[in-house]
């Protein structure tokens, strides 16, 4: 049996259904949403504990949102700095506009050492552009080490969270896939595996320690660029990526473009923000930085390969660049009530979860019905921006991207400024916006309005007709009152009087 990944199960996935579909069919499914609430309630609650211990978290939580918009003002010079420095650390720098770039830009960099196998440490950003599936194409398997990311890969899934990509899985569908599928990737689980998580995670170190010591070359990503040194920087929990970043002789990194920051003091503070608001500890139990190459010491070569991919178009916005704030925390993922029952596979991206419905329609564009779905992929309640450790403020993104979505108008795309043509399927709201327009310009209308309503109100139904069903199918019509609020009013002062 031959290892394989997916088709389609990375970055842009193919005919991916609306938001509301896909998230009708998730709601259904009694595991996944027991899963979901058991795993996100445990990480918030552990989160809140973990940041309630420091008394300067609001100014912290400030200074990241400032030192972030500051870098994404002048970016462009911050990623020449970062070039000339990791040049002169011996790396070597390449640009990418786009996820087609970037693959073959990787794949011929691995085809040049020869091998045919690579080891990976988690990159969300080689998931946004399916990597795996582009080395794949031209006979190279990738293996993925963070633990969460070889479960889903030998499952032959697709992440569903930023963090824990496996948190859709309960530990007995873990050893199930451990046990089922393991041998054809490399060492089998050991007999009798029980799902303890000591014993899983044995089995993934044994299955992966044979990787490590053979591999020749490593694909990884990064958390953090310092333009000041070219030093790049991965934290996780596991070790698995230190691994990957010091044993082969060949390390290819994939970033985008935003995660650079200027200087080590700019680092101090997201090295502060990420691990409470991630995984709920105090520091990062590992965290690997690495600077070029060093004669004998870790790989002999190294690549930094950086990644548009919407990026820069995204910058344009005015409004919705502060997507690119983002660390990659997860926190907004596990406060947000639609997440906690949709899970991640219905947002169809890499990027579930509140960051995803408004990151992914600016990477992307708007043109796919899953794209322009996505905006309306939240209860606007805004939890996550109140635990967002850089405050992007997504209701007010979403909202952004809603009136795009319905409006059209102006946006870039590939550097060039275009009109957008609105979204199929949202007539009916023009029309309904419209409308509500033209009666509150019109004061006479809108009161004339508002007592035939009342009056016939015990003729309404519980349910609106047509497109307007959508609308209740999700909540209930607000009762009408007996009278408007301009005839109670005038009544009410009148009879003070």
């Amino acid at each position: 049996m031959t290892p394989r990944t997916t088709p389609g199960v990375s970055g842009t996935q193919p005919g991916a259904p609306a938001f509301p579909e896909a998230a009708r069919d998730a709601v259904r499914d009694g595991t996944l949403r027991g899963n979901l609430r058991h795993a996100t309630r445990t990480i918030r609650g552990k989160r809140a504990r973990a940041v309630a211990e420091l008394d300067d978290w609001a100014e912290l939580r400030a200074a990241g949102k400032a030192i972030k918009d500051r870098t994404l003002r002048h970016l462009d010079h911050h990623l020449v700095r970062l070039e000339r420095s990791v040049t002169a650390a011996g790396g070597t720098v390449h640009w990418a506009a786009d996820a087609a770039e970037a693959n073959r830009i990787v794949t011929d960099l691995v085809r040049a050492t020869g091998e045919r196998e690579v080891v990976k440490v988690k990159s969300m950003a080689t998931q946004e552009i399916g990597l795996n599936e582009a080395l794949e194409a031209t006979g190279v398997r990738a293996y993925e080490t963070d633990l969460a990311e070889l479960i889903v890969q030998l499952g032959r899934d697709r992440p569903s969270h930023i963090l824990v990509p496996a948190i859709h899985r309960n530990r007995g569908e873990i050893r199930d896939v451990f046990t089922r599928e393991m041998a054809a990737w490399g060492r089998p689980a050991p007999d009798g595996l029980t799902d303890r998580p000591a014993d899983l995670a044995e089995a993934a170190r044994l299955h992966l320690r044979e990787k490590f010591l053979r591999a020749r070359v490593g694909i990884s990503g990064a958390n953090f660029m310092v333009a000041e040194t070219g030093t790049l920087v991965v934290v996780e929990s596991e070790g698995n990526g230190r691994m990957c970043l010091t044993l082969p002789e060949t390390l290819i990194s994939v970033v985008g473009i935003e995660k650079v920051v200027p200087t080590w003091r700019d680092l101090e503070v997201f090295l502060q923000l990420l691990p409470r608001s991630s995984t709920a500890e105090r520091m990062n139990p590992y965290t690997t930085m690495w600077t070029g190459t060093a004669g004998g010491d870790g790989p002999r070569a190294f690549h930094l390969v950086l990644l548009d991919n919407g990026r820069t178009d995204t910058l344009a916005d005015e409004v919705g660049r502060q997507a690119l704030r983002c660390i990659r925390c997860s926190a907004c993922l596990n406060v947000c009530p639609v997440y906690e029952r949709a899970g991640g596979h219905a947002y169809g991206s890499v990027y579930p979860g509140p960051i995803g419905a408004i990151l992914s329609p600016q990477l992307r564009g708007t043109g796919s019905a899953v794209d322009a779905s996505l905006p309306y992929a939240s209860s606007l309640c805004g939890a996550c921006t109140d635990v967002c450790p850089v405050a992007i403020d997504f209701p007010e993104v979403l909202v952004h991207l809603r009136e795009r979505v319905v409006q059209g108008g102006e946006a870039t795309r590939n550097g060039v400024r275009v009109r957008l043509r609105p979204a199929k399927g949202h007539a009916a709201e023009r029309a309904a916006m419209r409308a509500a327009r033209w009666a509150l310009d019109h004061p006479a209308a809108l009161r004339a309005g508002q007592r035939l309503a009342s009056r016939t109100r015990r003729l309404h139904p519980a349910r609106l007709p047509g497109p307007g069903r959508a609308w209740t199918d999700a909540r209930e019509l607000p009762e009408v009152p007996p009278e408007p609020f301009r005839d109670w009013w005038r009544r009410t002062r009148g009879g003070a009087r």
